[in-house]
Formats: C-alpha cells, structure tokens, sequence
C-alpha cells in the first residue's frame, strides 16, 4: 500500500506553486491523505525558492507540518542557492538517489510537477 508521497517539483511558474505543490503540501499530513509525505525541489523551483520570501515563507509552514524537503544539489549550486536553502532547513542531496529509490519501492507514490 501507497502510504508515502514523493512530490517532485521543477515547475518554475509562481502560479503553479502556489495552485498546486504549495497548497497540496500544506494539508496534506494535517488531514491525514499520507502517512509521510517529502517535497523536492529540483530545476526551476529552486529559483524561486531563492528569490521569492513569499515562497520561503510557505515552504517554512510546510515543513511545520512534517513535510520533509531537499533540493538537488547539482541544480542548487548551479542557480547559487546553497545558503538559501541551507537556510529554510532545506536538504541539499543527489536527488536521483531519493527519486530512484521511491520510484522503486511500492510504499511511495510519486508525482512530479
């Protein structure tokens, strides 16, 4: 059983983030939908979480909530987001590793925005 929910975001639109992997993210322990729920940001996303201190404020509600988050580390040092991230509790990880994993294993449901 899917009780796990890896949520992959690379979109760089502030409106999708806000309509979906932010809104999603932010009820989705309180109201019991996943037992453990991870949100990671890789590509674009990264960019925002970066310049946007509405987008820091949100992620640092999510993470209230449980929710666990990384980022890709190749994208962060690339985009010169490392203190940032480092900052709002963010992990930094090889993405791949996480992704493939959960990918493989039939706890975890996966989506990717």
């Amino acid at each position: 059983m899917k009780d796990n929910l890896l949520i992959v975001w690379t979109n760089g639109d502030i409106e999708v983030a806000n309509k979906f992997p932010l809104l999603y993210s932010s009820v989705i322990l309180e109201r019991e939908y996943w037992k453990t729920a991870h949100l990671m940001l890789w590509g674009p996303s990264i960019l925002l979480a970066k310049n946007n201190p509405q987008i820091q404020e949100q992620l640092k509600k999510i993470q209230k909530t449980g929710v666990k988050m990384s980022a890709c580390v190749v994208c962060v040092e690339d985009y010169d987001a490392v203190n940032i991230l480092k900052e709002l509790n963010i992990e930094i990880i090889h993405t791949g590793e996480l992704l493939t994993k959960a990918l493989k294993n039939d706890t975890w449901a996966v989506m990717t925005i």
